[in-house]
């Protein structure tokens, strides 16, 4: 249908590209379940083709048939998705195995659980401050909000940690961690 002065209304393209994938996507995903083998890379592949088919709705409708630009488009997608799989496998084995990681002793444990209960700006703020080694006014930019609130943060969330890590908690015999000296860098 088009609208008084020639031109298709929005409703009216909506309309058109809901009928399409209404008659065309699950055709598609079940050819593309038999090309992948997995049903879940089927409708994620198809879901993205006709996404992409959405965005360029004048010119895939104008296709000589738009749902094979769209089975197409689903192709490929998967194509390069198991491409970069195996591209990943290849890559890990060159690696070689993993080395092996030590264990975390009992003060790390406490120290991950204990900033598992700050606020997030607070956590955020003591991990990069602290444990990142950088300055308060590059948590500032990085974080994006101004230095004084990055101190702030700073001096509640130590304060929280003091209080429980000490409560209990074995870290250097209930000794003030990551308090640092009066200037903030």
């Amino acid at each position: 249908m088009r609208a008084v002065d020639g031109r298709e209304s929005g409703t009216d393209v909506a309309a058109e590209f809901d009928a399409f994938y209404a008659g065309s996507a699950t055709r598609i995903v079940r050819q593309m379940v038999l090309l992948t083998g997995d049903i879940t890379e089927a409708e994620d592949v198809t879901q993205e083709a006709f996404e992409r088919a959405w965005t360029r709705w004048t010119v895939v409708r104008a296709a000589a048939s738009p749902e094979a630009w769209v089975r197409t488009v689903s192709r490929r997608l998967a194509v390069s998705r198991w491409r970069r799989v195996r591209n990943a496998t290849v890559a890990w084995r060159r690696h070689g195995p993993p080395t092996e990681l030590p264990e975390l002793d009992a003060d790390h444990v406490t120290l991950i659980a204990a900033l598992a209960r700050l606020p997030q700006a607070q956590r955020v703020a003591i991990v990069l401050h602290h444990l990142a080694d950088l300055p308060v006014a590059q948590v500032a930019d990085e974080t994006g909000v101004s230095v004084s609130a990055v101190k702030q943060q700073l001096v509640r969330g130590r304060a929280a940690l003091a209080t429980s890590l000490v409560d209990g908690r074995s870290i250097a015999a209930a000794k003030p961690v990551l308090v640092r000296p009066k200037e903030e860098r």
